[in-house]
């Protein structure tokens, strides 16, 4: 064997077998590969949202999968705001989706404005509603 070649047995590419890592979300258990992301082991699970918008209460979940859209949010171990994509699923993490309703002032502004587009069919992109 030619000094420039490893050896199979100690290629440090090879990659070790997976460890089991449990979570649970939303009080169910979820199995996943130690060293995945939150998101990786609920994705893997088949689930695909992980919060629901504000304003409407539509299902989000991974976006861009990289920690710049926010769209993955969970509660973790009692924690709001972590970006699954992000953090590493660590044995017994406790994960919960998460909703946060807008406060009263703003939500009164928003079923206005919803209520103007369905009457008007004005979307508020440029003046008129019109590109």
């Amino acid at each position: 064997m030619s000094p420039r070649m490893l050896a199979f047995r100690g290629d440090p590419i090879v990659p070790a077998e997976p460890s089991p890592v449990t979570i649970t979300l939303d009080g169910t258990t979820l199995t996943g590969a130690l060293g995945q992301s939150i998101a990786g082991v609920i994705l893997g699970s088949g689930t695909l949202a992980f919060r629901l918008t504000s304003v409407a209460g539509r299902p989000r979940g991974v976006f861009c999968g990289i920690g710049v859209c926010y769209d993955c949010l969970v509660e973790v171990n009692g924690h709001r705001d972590i970006r699954g994509c992000q953090r590493r699923a660590i044995e017994g993490d406790v994960v919960v989706t998460q909703h946060d309703p807008l406060p009263a002032n703003h939500q009164a502004a928003s079923d206005q404005q919803a209520s103007s587009e369905r009457t008007t069919g004005d979307k508020g992109l440029v003046p008129g509603g019109t590109l």
